[in-house]
């Protein structure tokens, strides 16, 4: 991240705070609260893996003084109950000053990650852990469309996606995730194993129910369901 958006980062942060900036609105961004949103498994792994790049807000670069990996640096700019009014949200939709992050060339933010983000503000923010530790995780109809494609373009595809993607990896169609099927990379690194460059790169491993659909999924033949 250069130092000019850096200093932008920090200007809007600082307006925000203040109350005197006013934010465009997403195209849809009606938030209907019915679901709770869990932070360890929907919000945490969105920051972790769409701001910890190298040079950003991971644990040891911290830029503009945020580490976004963990929950007590990603609700320094939270406003519990009000989305509109915290920064993690807000530089997230905003693009004045070219500050709009994750910064150029990284993609940005899904509809439905910034809608999650938002919901779980507006719910109060909590720490939530184990969210399904006392459900099942259903992976008896696991599909690449239904399943497998929604978690990698929430958790994956901002680094793994566009020209060129982040590593050499592209995540962003069937071919090329079928692809990283051969060898049990794609298990290898989702799984943290010994060999594997362990993803998402600085961050906690998908939830397990996640991972479980995915290796499901593979087991059954990694078909183009």
């Amino acid at each position: 991240m250069t130092v000019n958006i850096v200093k932008r980062f920090s200007i809007i942060v600082l307006a925000v705070l203040a109350g005197g900036l006013i934010l465009p609105t997403c195209t849809h961004e009606y938030i209907e609260n019915i679901n709770e949103v869990c932070f360890e498994e929907e919000v945490q792994p969105i920051f972790q893996a769409n701001c910890a790049y190298s040079g950003c807000h991971n644990p040891a670069d911290r830029e503009a003084g945020y580490d976004l990996t963990t929950y007590e640096g990603i609700s320094r700019g939270v406003v519990p109950g009000h989305y509109r009014q915290s920064v993690v949200y807000s530089v997230l939709i905003n693009p004045l000053g070219g500050a709009q992050m994750p910064p150029k060339p990284y993609t940005q933010l899904s509809d439905a990650q910034l809608k999650s983000i938002a919901l779980w503000i507006e719910q109060g923010a909590q720490n939530t852990t184990n969210c399904n530790s006392g459900s099942a995780c259903d992976t008896t109809a696991v599909t690449y469309s239904g399943s497998v494609q929604p978690i990698l373009q929430s958790l994956c595809t901002t680094c793994h996606s566009g020209n060129p993607p982040q590593g050499g990896i592209d995540l962003s169609t069937y071919a090329s995730v079928k692809a990283r099927v051969a060898g049990g990379s794609l298990v290898g690194v989702i799984e943290h194993q010994p060999g594997f460059s362990p993803m998402p790169k600085d961050g906690n491993k998908l939830s397990a129910c996640n991972i479980a659909k995915i290796k499901k999924w593979v087991a059954l033949g990694a078909k183009n369901d």
